[in-house]
């Protein structure tokens, strides 16, 4: 496969992703402050919201205050927001229309589609629930366009740069929205397993589709430390860190062995899996969740580089 054809799937995977991590950001965030007053609301949601997102310094050049108009605007439609929903989903259909032919016809039209579909929502005054309807939809085209991925892509080459896309971005999402959740949301003043502590937490796990599986693995109330195994070790959950790295590796040893050679890539992503797994919970909080956080969002990164010096240059 031409790598120029290898990074533009890679690339349509990571904008795809990253687009429904920020409407699962917005939804969170937006549920958050539609809490009683009584449960605190220190206003560090709407500023939590952009650094989960990964753009402070481009959002303070842009707007004074982190308000919910503000962060609205910028994370979903701003032209001048290189990670808003409207430029993830112009990027990723801007990358699949120079590989079209590599693309089935599903995966095609779901993209295709929801960019049409994006235009008619740019034009609407949209209130609280119109809002929310269109960071449901965002989540849905993500879904249709996985789907079409999973059920209709030729095993080959192809699939597994775009798989390894999506795998690398959903590692670097959960990292971040653990890490934020840690260190913004929490004012100084509330207890840790306070009341508002507590629908923070559980924000978060709806946050990333795992309230529910919380509650199948641990049968218990929700608690910091149990959030953070399910979210960094635990396989059997689709988003955690563990899980995406078992994936990359599978993959990036797939391109392998169709290659022929393994790279520094294969060596790194099976490094950080051997890691996690002869790691425990405690010992990650014992050293500080936010330092493991930082060390393996940089890993990450690390390794993104190196497929892409390996691969798609």
């Amino acid at each position: 496969m031409l790598s120029r054809t290898a990074d533009s799937l890679y690339w349509v995977s990571r904008y795809v992703e990253r687009a429904e991590y920020l409407a699962r950001i917005l939804d969170a965030t937006t549920r958050l402050t539609n809490l009683p007053s009584s449960y605190g609301g220190a206003g560090t949601e709407w500023q939590s919201a952009v650094a989960t997102a990964g753009c402070e310094d481009t959002f303070a050049k842009a707007y004074g205050e982190a308000n919910e108009r503000n962060v609205c605007d910028f994370l979903t439609f701003n032209p001048d927001n290189p990670s808003s929903i409207r430029n993830c989903f112009a990027l990723a259909r801007s990358n699949a229309r120079a590989v079209r032919t590599a693309l089935t016809s599903e995966m095609w039209d779901a993209l295709n589609s929801a960019w049409l579909e994006l235009q008619r929502f740019e034009k609407k005054r949209m209130d609280r629930e119109e809002f929310a309807r269109f960071l449901d939809w965002v989540k849905n085209v993500s879904l249709v366009f996985d789907g079409s991925a999973y059920r209709t892509m030729l095993r080959d080459d192809g699939y597994w740069f775009s798989r390894l896309g999506m795998y690398l971005e959903r590692a670097d999402n959960t990292a971040r929205i653990l890490d934020v959740k840690y260190h913004v949301l929490l004012p100084e003043n509330e207890q840790v397993g306070g009341s508002l502590d507590y629908f923070q937490w559980t924000t978060m796990l709806r946050e990333v589709s795992a309230l529910t599986a919380y509650h199948w693995v641990y049968r218990q109330a929700v608690k910091p430390l149990l959030i953070a195994d399910l979210l960094i070790l635990n396989r059997r959950m689709p988003r955690s860190l563990a899980s995406c790295y078992e994936n990359i590796s599978r993959f990036l040893d797939a391109l392998g062995d169709a290659y022929g050679r393994q790279g520094p890539a294969q060596r790194q992503a099976r490094k950080t899996l051997a890691n996690m797994s002869n790691t425990h919970i405690d010992s990650v909080f014992q050293r500080g969740l936010h330092e493991f956080i930082e060390d393996f969002i940089t890993e990450n990164n690390r390794l993104g580089h190196t497929i892409s010096e390996q691969y798609l240059q």
